[in-house]
């Protein structure tokens, strides 16, 4: 295991490094600039201001130099100063980081919470009303767009009804309220984005773990636990839900990325200052030091996410185990 987890480690570094070679030679090929981009909001700019401004993001300078440049930097922890404000990127991202991490945990917990047993439950009554209520309600998920479900939650809930608030994360004036008063109205600020952003996944999730499910309960060996003479909750928890869940670690892994990434959609819709629209702001202003400095975190996480699902495999299926020993 241990031989394992040092491969992996070993094979991250050139992937890692592919992957922002590769993002920074698609953003600086973008068309525009950040000069460019100071020049259209000030549009009397001399010639010579434009050519300064290049100097000064060091724009002047071959791509493959700046490329270096920024590999240094980011070796020794550094992301850069960002164009706009120039800030350390470090400190807009620690700003943004915790409301995407709460957003994107939030409905990843009330994906698994909802989805799976759904999905046992549908698999078990496969055929049923519930079943293809669920059948129903998938395609539904899928095919929707998410971004007009939560215009059409703004509107209901937030407009329309006045139940909850549309914008934000707070309201104005919110650090003077009582501790219950200011929680009450973090948690009023979060339900519409972390339902609709679970919406989606609900769909993919239930649908994957019946599935998974359906496949379980054709094996062999719950034939023979049910022969046994073991109670079918014993059959379904012990045997059954434990392998049909074990494609979910996957998903799981595959998750950690958005907990950091955030959803640019949601979080321009709702006007959650997180990742997402940080990203998007950024891309924007062609602010590359900070792009680069979110797609970096993003191409680490993914990385890292695949190597928790493999290990969380290794642990979860004796089977693997065994291969590697053989």
């Amino acid at each position: 295991m241990l031989s394992y987890l040092i491969k992996r480690f070993l094979l991250m570094i050139p992937i890692l490094f592919g992957i922002t070679l590769i993002c920074f030679i698609v953003i600086n090929l973008a068309p525009g600039s950040p000069a460019t981009f100071q020049e259209e909001l000030s549009p009397k700019a001399s010639p010579e201001a434009v050519e300064a401004l290049k100097k000064l993001y060091g724009l002047d300078k071959p791509i493959h130099e700046r490329y270096l440049n920024w590999l240094k930097m980011v070796v020794t922890l550094d992301l850069g100063k960002s164009f706009v404000d120039g800030r350390n990127v470090k400190d807009k991202i620690k700003e943004r980081l915790p409301i995407t991490v709460t957003l994107n945990l939030f409905s990843l917990l009330l994906i698994l919470i909802i989805a799976i047993p759904i999905g046992v439950y549908s698999a078990l009554k496969q055929g049923s009303l519930f079943d293809r209520a669920l059948t129903v309600f998938v395609f539904t998920g899928f095919s929707v767009p998410t971004f007009w479900l939560a215009l059409l939650a703004m509107i209901v809930f937030g407009v329309n009804l006045g139940w909850l608030p549309i914008s934000g994360i707070q309201s104005i004036g919110a650090e003077t309220m009582p501790f219950h008063e200011r929680l009450v109205d973090w948690i009023k600020h979060l339900i519409l984005p972390v339902t609709i952003m679970s919406f989606a996944g609900l769909a993919g999730m239930s649908r994957y773990t019946r599935s998974s499910m359906l496949e379980v309960l054709r094996q062999d060996y719950i034939r023979t636990a049910r022969s046994k003479g073991l109670p079918e909750r014993v059959v379904i928890i012990r045997y059954a839900l434990r392998n049909a869940l074990l494609p979910v670690v996957t998903l799981l892994g595959l998750a950690i990325p958005g907990l950091i990434g955030g959803s640019v959609i949601f979080e321009s819709i709702f006007s959650i200052p997180g990742m997402g629209q940080l990203f998007y702001s950024s891309a924007m202003a062609r602010d590359y030091p900070t792009i680069m400095g979110i797609l970096i975190i993003g191409a680490l996480l993914t990385l890292i996410g695949n190597l928790i699902a493999d290990i969380a495999y290794f642990i979860v299926d004796p089977r693997i185990r065994v291969k590697r020993d053989v």
